[in-house]
């Protein structure tokens, strides 16, 4: 893929920060927004099959939810803006040469990755060296 200046810029300033906290992806069938309010997700997504919640471990385990595996979140602290085109691309790319799934939501300053917990050492090593290489 070729970088151009501004994504070689992004890139430098990715500045991967870890979350100290372990998240679960859960599902609600037939959930609307507001009636888990007391979970208190970070994300939420309304699927038609029900609603999408990611919340610490610790909260689904307590409402019985189920889950599939753990994940830690990473946030790319440098400013991505929603327009930076191959920032996704790149980033998950290195992770995926090494067979590290990442699911990724992109906010309105920062993009977020949930990397399983077992390959979160890996994850921001491959991170902070694509940052110092730029």
């Amino acid at each position: 893929m070729k970088r151009t200046q501004f994504l070689q810029d992004l890139i430098k300033q990715l500045s991967p920060t870890l979350d100290p906290n372990s998240y679960v992806y859960c599902t609600v069938a037939k959930a609307k927004y507001g009636e888990l309010e007391h979970l208190k997700p970070i994300v939420s997504l309304a699927e038609l099959e029900g609603l999408t919640l990611v919340i610490p471990l610790e909260q689904a385990e307590a409402e019985g939810l189920d889950y599939y595996r753990v994940f830690r979140r990473i946030t790319l602290k440098g400013h991505s803006s929603l327009d930076a085109l191959g920032l996704t691309s790149v980033v998950t790319s290195v992770l995926a040469e090494r067979g590290i799934t990442t699911n990724v939501v992109a906010g309105f300053y920062h993009d977020h990755m949930f990397v399983p917990s077992d390959r979160i050492d890996e994850a921001m090593e491959a991170l902070k060296t694509l940052a110092s290489e730029g």
